[in-house]
C-alpha cells in the first residue's frame, strides 16, 4: 500500500506494548498530512456520498427508463448485478490497495472513471442490453474501489478511536440518497439525470481522492501512548472497551479464524433484514398514505445512525454496540406487523426508522470492529471480504424475485426478519478479539527506526 513518509526532521520510533505489537510513533497527522486527519473523514465522506448518489440516480431514474423502455421490474436485472459485481471486486480492490499497486488517489480515480463509463453507456443507449451490462460491470466495480478505500481509511488514521470517524463515512452510504428524494428530481429525465449524476459524481469521488493518502504501516498518534494506561477516565473505559488488535493479521490469518466469519454472518443477517424491510416497508407506507415520509425517514435515520452508533461505540465498546443495533433490528421488525394490522403511521414510521438506523449502524461497526480485531494493515482486504456479506443481499432483493416472493406474506416475512435479528445479536455476543485472551509478557523497548524510515 503505497504510504506517505513523514519530513527528514522527524524522528519517528517503533514501541512494542505488552502482547508484542508494533506501533510507529512520533510523527503527527500534520508532519504526514501538512493537515489534520479530520480530512481523512471529510474527503473520504465525500467519496462515499458521491458514489452513493450514483446508485440512488438509478432508482430514481428507473420509473422513466421503464415508462420509455418497457423494462420490466421494479430494479431490474442491472440492479443485481451492479451490487454483485461490487461484492466480487471488493476482496481484489483490498489486496492491490495493500500491495501498493493501488494507492488511495489512484483507486479513487479509478473508481470514478468506472463509474462514468457504466452511467454513460446506460444514459446513450438504455435500451441495449450491451449498455445495461456494462453500466452494471463498470459502475459496480468502481463503486467496489471507493467504498473499500472510503469505509478504511479513517480507521487507520484514527486507530485509538475509530468507531467515530468510521460511522461518519459510512452515513454518507445513506445521506447520498437526499439529493433525489425531491418528486421533481425523481421526474427528471432519466437520461439526463443518469448522465449528469454520473458526470458529478465522478468529478467529486476523484477530487476527493486526490488528497487521499494511506499513512505508514503501524502508524500511531503521538498521542495517547499506546503502551500505557489513560489517566482520563472516559479514555481509560474507552481503551477498555475497545482494546487495538494484538496483532495485524493478514487476511489468510484472518480467515482461519472463526470470528471472521461470525462477523460475516452477523453483517449477511443484518443487511438481509434491512433489505427487506426497504422493499416491503414502501408498500406499507402508501397503503396509509405515508409513501414519501417512509422513504425521507428511513434516509434521514441510516445516515445519523451510523455517525451516532459509531461514535458511541468509542466510549460503550463496539461488540455491545452491535448487539445492541441487532436487537433494534429485530425489534423494528416485530413492530411492522403490528402498524400494519392497527394502522398506525407512527409506529410504521418509528419501525422504519429503527430498522434503518439499526442496519446502517451494523455496516459501520462491523467496519470498525474489524480492524478492531484483526489490525489496520490488512483491513482492506479484510472489508473486501466482509463487503460481500452486505452487497449479497441487496443483489438478490434487486436482481430477483425475493422481494416479491416476501410481498405474498409480508407477515411472516418480518416475523423471519425479526427472528433473524435475534440470532445476529446472539452471534454477536462471541466476537472477541484473536489472542486476545493469550498474553506474551514482553517489555516494550522503544528503539529508532532506521534511517530508511525515518
Amino acid at each position: 500500500m503505497e504510504t506517505i513518509d513523514p519530513p527528514a526532521p522527524v524522528l519517528c520510533r517503533e514501541v512494542r506494548d505488552r502482547r508484542g505489537r508494533v506501533y510507529r510513533v512520533g510523527e503527527s497527522d500534520v508532519d504526514l498530512l501538512g493537515r489534520g486527519r479530520i480530512w481523512m473523514v471529510v474527503l473520504p465522506w465525500v467519496g462515499m456520498a458521491g458514489i452513493s448518489c450514483a446508485a440512488y440516480a438509478f432508482v430514481a431514474a428507473q420509473a422513466g427508463l421503464r415508462d420509455t423502455h418497457r423494462w420490466s421490474g421494479d430494479l431490474y436485472w442491472p440492479a443485481g448485478l451492479w451490487a454483485l459485481s461490487q461484492a466480487v471486486a471488493a476482496l481484489p480492490a483490498g489486496r492491490l490497495r495493500e500491495s501498493g499497486r493501488l494507492s488511495a488517489r489512484a483507486a479513487m480515480t479509478t473508481g470514478a472513471l468506472g463509474t462514468l463509463a457504466g452511467y454513460a453507456a446506460l444514459a446513450l443507449a438504455p435500451e441495449s442490453t450491451t449498455a445495461r451490462l456494462a453500466f452494471a460491470v463498470s459502475a459496480g466495480a468502481g463503486a467496489a474501489l471507493v467504498h473499500t478505500t472510503c469505509l478504511t481509511l479513517p480507521g487507520r488514521w484514527w486507530p485509538e478511536r475509530r468507531g467515530g470517524p468510521t460511522g461518519l463515512v459510512a452515513s454518507g452510504l445513506a445521506l447520498g440518497a437526499v439529493p433525489f428524494l425531491p418528486a421533481p428530481v425523481r421526474g427528471a429525465d432519466p437520461r439526463v439525470l443518469l448522465a449528469v449524476t454520473g458526470l458529478a459524481v465522478s468529478l467529486a469521488v476523484a477530487g476527493a481522492g486526490r488528497f487521499l493518502a494511506d499513512p505508514p504501516r503501524n502508524w500511531w498518534p503521538p498521542r495517547p501512548d499506546p503502551r500505557s494506561v489513560p489517566a482520563d477516565p472516559v479514555a481509560r473505559r474507552a481503551r477498555e472497551k475497545n482494546p487495538p488488535a494484538v496483532r495485524h493479521h493478514t487476511l489468510r490469518e484472518a480467515v482461519r479464524n472463526p470470528v471472521l466469519w461470525l462477523m460475516w454472518l452477523c453483517l449477511l443477517g443484518a443487511a438481509g433484514v434491512t433489505v427487506l424491510g426497504l422493499c416491503l416497508l414502501t408498500a406499507y407506507g402508501r397503503q396509509l398514505g405515508l409513501g414519501g415520509q417512509v422513504v425521507w425517514s428511513v434516509t434521514v435515520a441510516g445516515g445519523a445512525a451510523a455517525a451516532v452508533a459509531g461514535a458511541l461505540s468509542d466510549r460503550s465498546g463496539r461488540r455491545t454496540a452491535l448487539i445492541t443495533a441487532c436487537l433494534v433490528l429485530a425489534a423494528a421488525q416485530f413492530g411492522v406487523p403490528v402498524a400494519a394490522r392497527t394502522g398506525s403511521g407512527w409506529l410504521l414510521l418509528g419501525c422504519a426508522a429503527a430498522g434503518a438506523a439499526a442496519g446502517a449502524a451494523a455496516l459501520a461497526l462491523v467496519t470498525a470492529l474489524a480492524a478492531d480485531h484483526f489490525g489496520e494493515n490488512h483491513s482492506a482486504s479484510v472489508h473486501g471480504l466482509l463487503a460481500g456479506a452486505w452487497l449479497l443481499p441487496v443483489a438478490a432483493g434487486a436482481g430477483t424475485r425475493a422481494a416479491a416472493y416476501a410481498a405474498r406474506d409480508p407477515r411472516s416475512a418480518f416475523l423471519l426478519a425479526g427472528c433473524t435479528g435475534l440470532v445476529c445479536a446472539a452471534a454477536a455476543l462471541f466476537l472477541r478479539a484473536p489472542g486476545r485472551l493469550s498474553v506474551r509478557h514482553i517489555v516494550p523497548n522503544p528503539h529508532p527506526l532506521g534511517e530508511e524510515m525515518a
